[in-house]
């Protein structure tokens, strides 16, 4: 009888086990080919075209296969003083199935579809529906890297920048002045000594890669202006978030394989010792920050942390003091971070290419520089002052356009929808390229790959054909960039300064060669040859 009892239950219990399995056969079976499938099927049906899906890993071979390809080689000299087409080097398989198939288009992350957007009234409807039209969370790697508003969702993402926005106020740009001033102050001080040092040589010039100048004061600029006097730490905290950078592009290729995350590799132990690192010392900043405005040994407005404890004290208390209501510690770390990575990267990317631009188009150098002189004369800049400098804006406005620094943006539908004609399901994600449409000539015109400020010296909304959104460097709707009347600032104050104090030119070793990391940037740095004013 209990050897009955016992054969039962084995064989109930081997049973189980084979419907479980099963079932997770069937569900793998669903996620890799059945879904995949029978998306693209309706994709076709919705006028898309693309490569036929390709088991698990869709176009993911290609795309790093043409990634490696484009970076192989730079643009040729002959190229890169009058032709801007960077869209084979920078976004290689994109620009290869636009080419093949058209702007409707799709592309196979993985076993999920990317479809192509770039018709700039579907752009904008997207931008400006975040609810429907949400950040993707599709690699788990994520969280190790850099959250913060910029993949919030919901009612967090709204708490958050209802915080953090007064941080980013006119009157908060003014006061974060000095600190941008005094960093770019010591680069060209460090130039200047460079310089004449080359002088006292009897040469009348000096020849460096300006590069690893511009990322260094970028850096410093946030750490000033993120951390006030503890912006020591805060060069500690760039230097692992460089880091982390390096090491998410080195596992990020084998995302679309599953339970990859868990290998036990040297690149993901890095990646989560970073994290830790990174978050223990914003704390420890975070913890001496708010012990010293207790104290009254600091003010509690004097940088980006001091404002947002400000902020976030003052939705408390007006909250009737709900914690909730405020930001968390792990949201205001995440928010540090992001300001850290985002103000860094993109200021240096901007400044780097509007030099460059400017070496290659020398007039427009002269009349940057006469525009500067007339505003400022050799006097310190002020802040107050910086708006009349009309010509040097449409010169940033004009490089975000040729070599914007997010090429692309993503965005995943939580709900089926209607864009214009299109009936999207969820799931899919629609790619934003960005850099396409900042090059289009249907909306910049047959010089849309050359360099021309004058097209926007009646501002950025009648800078295009069409009236339409064909310019967003910093995205647009609710959720653009916080922080880009700061890289604005940033970038339109150092390149007045430089422009004060040097003439550049490009170096017979500068190579034209645009790369993408988190923003886009020279492959080989940026040699260039300055001369003192």
């Amino acid at each position: 009888m209990e050897t009955s009892t016992a054969a039962l239950l084995i064989s109930g219990l081997a049973t189980m086990i084979v419907i479980i399995i099963a079932w997770m056969l069937k569900m793998v079976a669903e996620w890799v080919w059945l879904k995949p499938k029978k998306v693209e099927k309706w994709l076709r049906q919705q006028g898309f075209s693309g490569n036929s899906y390709r088991f698990l890993h869709g176009d993911m071979k290609d795309m790093a296969a043409m990634r490696k390809q484009a970076t192989a080689k730079p643009i040729s000299s002959a190229d890169s003083h009058h032709h801007h087409n960077i869209m084979p080097r920078i976004l290689p398989f994109n620009h290869h199935i636009i080419t093949v198939y058209g702007k409707k288009s799709f592309i196979w992350n993985g076993p999920v579809p990317m479809i192509n957007i770039t018709d700039p009234k579907m752009i904008r409807e997207i931008l400006f529906k975040h609810d429907i039209f949400q950040k993707p969370q599709t690699n788990p790697l994520a969280k190790f890297f850099v959250r913060g508003m910029a993949t919030y969702e919901g009612e967090q993402w709204f708490k958050v920048r209802k915080i953090a926005n007064p941080a980013f106020h006119n009157h908060k740009l003014k006061d974060m002045f000095p600190s941008i001033y005094w960093s770019c102050n010591e680069m060209i001080s460090k130039w200047k000594i460079l310089v004449s040092n080359r002088n006292h040589n009897s040469s009348s010039h000096h020849e460096l890669d300006v590069w690893p100048y511009i990322q260094t004061f970028t850096a410093d600029v946030i750490s000033r202006t993120a951390f006030g006097s503890s912006y020591e730490d805060g060069r500690k905290i760039f230097e692992l978030i460089k880091q982390q950078i390096k090491h998410f592009n080195e596992v990020n290729q084998f995302s679309y394989i599953p339970g990859w995350r868990f290998l036990p590799t040297a690149a993901l132990r890095r990646i989560r010792s970073n994290y830790n690192e990174t978050r223990a010392l914003i704390k420890r900043i975070i913890n001496k920050k708010e012990e010293a405005i207790k104290l009254g040994e600091a003010s509690n407005n004097d940088d980006l942390l001091g404002m947002l404890i400000e902020s976030n004290c003052k939705e408390i208390e007006e909250d009737h003091g709900k914690k909730e209501s405020g930001m968390s510690i792990e949201e205001v770390i995440e928010e540090c971070k992001l300001f850290y990575l985002a103000g860094q990267e993109t200021t240096a990317s901007l400044l780097i290419w509007a030099m460059v631009l400017l070496c290659m188009y020398p007039s427009w150098q002269e009349l940057a520089r006469k525009e500067v002189f007339q505003v400022f004369g050799k006097d310190k800049p002020k802040f107050d002052h910086l708006n009349r400098l009309k010509l040097v804006t449409t010169i940033l406005h004009e490089t975000l356009r040729l070599y914007t620094s997010a090429p692309v943006l993503t965005r995943a539908t939580n709900k089926e929808t209607k864009l214009g004609e299109i009936s999207i399901p969820p799931g899919i994600l629609v790619s934003l390229p960005i850099l396409m449409v900042h090059h289009d000539h249907e909306y910049w015109g047959d010089d849309a790959e050359e360099f021309n400020p004058n097209r926007f010296s009646h501002g950025v909304s009648k800078a295009s054909s069409n009236n339409e959104v064909s310019f967003f460097p910093f995205s647009l709707g609710p959720r653009n960039c916080i922080g880009q009347n700061f890289a604005l600032m940033e970038a339109k104050l150092a390149l007045a300064m430089i422009l004060q104090n040097f003439y550049f030119e490009l170096s017979p070793d500068y190579v034209h060669a645009p790369t993408v990391g988190i923003t886009i940037q020279p492959q080989y740095g940026a040699h260039l040859i300055l001369h003192n004013i």
